[in-house]
């Protein structure tokens, strides 16, 4: 079984960079996964960006939704970097409409729920590492529209999912990383408050 490394913090707190280091330190090839849709001028620049930061030698899968083919189709052994769940969660909502409709929002909780049990039986099956990166959204102000709200539950619960699965867990501010003590090692609380 791969391990899986859960990667969380704000925006621009050095979570990328941390998985990539991490990835890196693997010792073995790398596959980044990207889940961002460039869909205008300023997003196609960020991810030329990013696609700079990265080696040349590690292999790329564009996966805006189907993170578990995406998955599957890694080489055996191979470290995965999942960069970013945040994003992935955006591109299944947005086809929802704004607001979106309570049903549609119960019926995409039902799929993401679904979706991420796949990607970690798929995890657990392999060999190799996955780090997934994602943001830490619900640390601020109640958003005031319904589809803010709506993506900060729905990507709180997936992050809760992701998280209580991982051997490790780190939290970033401000380029620091801050290792997150295992659901074992809690004392008196439920892990799914």
């Amino acid at each position: 079984m791969g391990a899986l490394y859960f990667v969380t913090g704000g925006a621009r707190s050095g979570k990328s960079t941390f998985a990539q280091r991490m990835a890196e330190a693997s010792g073995r090839p790398v596959t980044f996964i990207a889940t961002m849709e460039p869909l205008d001028e300023e997003l196609e620049a960020r991810v030329a960006r990013h696609r700079e930061t990265r080696p040349a030698s590690w292999t790329t899968i564009e996966a805006p939704r189907d993170l578990v083919a995406a998955l599957r189709s890694t080489p055996t052994g191979s470290c995965v970097l999942i960069d970013c769940i945040s994003l992935w969660v955006t591109n299944w909502l947005m086809g929802l409409g704004d607001p979106p409709a309570l049903a549609d929002l119960d019926q995409l909780e039902s799929e993401l729920d679904a979706h991420v049990r796949s990607l970690l039986a798929v995890q657990a099956a392999r060999e190799g590492e996955l780090i997934i990166v994602t943001n830490e959204v619900g640390g601020g102000v109640v958003p005031p529209t319904p589809l803010g709200r709506a993506y900060r539950d729905l990507l709180g619960r997936v992050n809760q999912q992701l998280s209580l699965e991982a051997s490790r867990a780190w939290l970033l501010v401000a380029g620091r990383a801050l290792e997150l003590p295992s659901p074992a090692e809690w004392t008196g609380a439920s892990p799914n408050e």
